[in-house]
C-alpha cells in the first residue's frame, strides 16, 4: 500500500522517542510505500485534494535517518492511507488542512484520524463528554469566575490554555501567590480567551499515565513522573518515563471513553490520566509509542500498522 504522513519537519525528528517516525519505519518494514507530506503543500483542484508528497526511506541511524526519493505532486485520494500526524496547534492552518483530507477521505482514502473525529475533539474539552472518568473542571475566561473556582477547591487550581500541548502552558494557580492576578491576564488574554481549570490531583507527583489507545481498546501505558521542582510529568518538559501497568480504573477509564473513540473515527489516541481522573484526550499527534513498546516489550507501531492493513481490507 502507499502510505502517507502528514507530520512536521522529518529532519527534526528524534528517532528514538517520535512515534510518526516509529510508525512510518514499521510501515516501510511491513512493505509499505512510505511518503511524506509537509501540510503547506496541500492545495486542492475542485473536488480533489492534492500534495507535493515525497516518496521516503526510513533508517534507524541519528543524522542519516531518512532519503528522498522520487518527488510529485499527487491526488491524495490515490494514497491508501494518510496519516495526520501533524503537532498542535490546532490552528487555522491545521483546520483547512483536515478540510483538504476530508476530500481525499470522500474519495477513498483512509485518513487517521479521521478528519470529523480531528475536527469535533478538541484535546482539553473532549474530556468533558465523560464527567464520571473527570476530575472536578471549569472552563471560563472570566477571572472572577476562576478565582471563585480556585477557591472552592481550596485556594489553587490548575490552569491551561484549550489549545495547549506538550505541557505547555499547564500552570498552578494559587490565589495567595501575588502574581495570581498577572498570570490570569495573561492566560486569558484579558479575559478573552478560555483557559480549563482543574482541581489540583496530588496524584501527579506520582506521574501521569499516557494509555494508547487503538480502535477504541487500550494497547498499553507509559507513566510520566515530573521533576522534583515541576508539576508537569510531560516528556518534552523533562518528565521521565517509567513502565506501568493498567489499573482497574483506567481500563473503566478506557472502557467509557472507547465507544465513542471508534464512532468519531478517532483511531489511535493517547488518553492521560492522573490517579483515577482522565485529563485530557490526544488524538492530534499522540505519543510515547516507542517508550511503551521498549518498557513492556511489544512492537506498537507495527500493530498500528498491522491494524491499518485490517481496516482498509475491509
Amino acid at each position: 500500500m502507499r502510505i502517507a504522513f502528514v507530520m512536521d519537519p522529518i529532519e527534526a525528528v528524534n528517532i528514538d522517542a517520535d512515534t510518526t517516525f516509529a510508525l512510518m519505519l514499521a510501515a516501510q518494514e511491513r512493505g509499505h510505500d512510505v511518503f511524506y507530506v509537509r501540510m503547506q503543500d496541500m492545495y486542492a483542484r475542485g473536488n480533489e485534494a492534492w500534495s507535493r508528497v515525497v516518496r521516503v526511506n526510513l533508517k534507524r541511524v541519528k543524522g542519516a535517518h531518512f532519503e528522498f526519493g522520487v518527488e510529485s505532486d499527487m491526488a491524495l485520494h490515490e494514497l491508501d492511507v494518510i496519516f495526520m500526524r501533524k503537532d498542535p496547534p490546532f490552528d487555522i492552518a491545521y483546520l483547512h488542512a483536515v478540510h483538504l483530507l476530508e476530500l481525499a477521505q470522500e474519495l477513498g482514502a483512509l485518513v487517521m484520524n479521521s478528519p470529523d473525529g480531528l475536527r469535533a475533539a478538541n484535546e482539553k474539552l473532549y474530556a468533558l463528554h465523560f464527567p464520571e472518568a473527570t476530575p472536578t473542571t471549569l472552563v471560563s475566561k472570566s477571572a472572577r469566575i476562576i478565582r471563585q473556582f480556585a477557591a472552592d477547591q481550596g485556594g489553587r487550581c490548575i490552569i491551561k490554555p484549550l489549545d495547549g500541548h506538550g505541557g505547555e502552558g499547564v500552570f498552578m494557580l494559587d490565589l495567595e501567590d501575588r502574581n495570581a492576578s498577572a498570570l490570569l491576564e495573561v492566560m486569558t488574554r484579558h479575559e478573552t480567551e478560555y483557559l480549563m481549570c482543574q482541581t489540583y490531583l496530588p496524584a501527579a507527583r506520582k506521574g501521569d499515565k499516557r494509555i494508547l489507545m487503538l480502535d477504541g481498546e487500550p494497547m498499553g501505558a507509559i507513566l510520566r513522573v515530573p521533576q522534583e521542582k515541576d508539576h508537569r510529568g510531560n516528556i518534552h518538559v523533562g518528565g521521565r518515563v517509567e513502565k506501568t501497568d493498567l489499573s482497574p480504573r483506567d481500563l473503566e477509564i478506557c472502557q467509557m471513553v472507547g465507544p465513542r473513540l471508534r464512532e468519531d473515527g478517532l483511531y489511535f489516541v493517547g488518553l492521560d490520566v492522573i490517579g483515577d481522573y482522565l485529563t485530557e484526550v490526544n488524538v492530534t499527534s499522540p505519543t510515547g509509542i516507542q517508550e511503551m513498546s521498549r518498557l513492556n516489550g511489544v512492537d506498537g507501531p507495527a500493530e498500528v500498522i498491522r491494524w491499518m492493513e485490517d481496516r482498509r481490507a475491509q
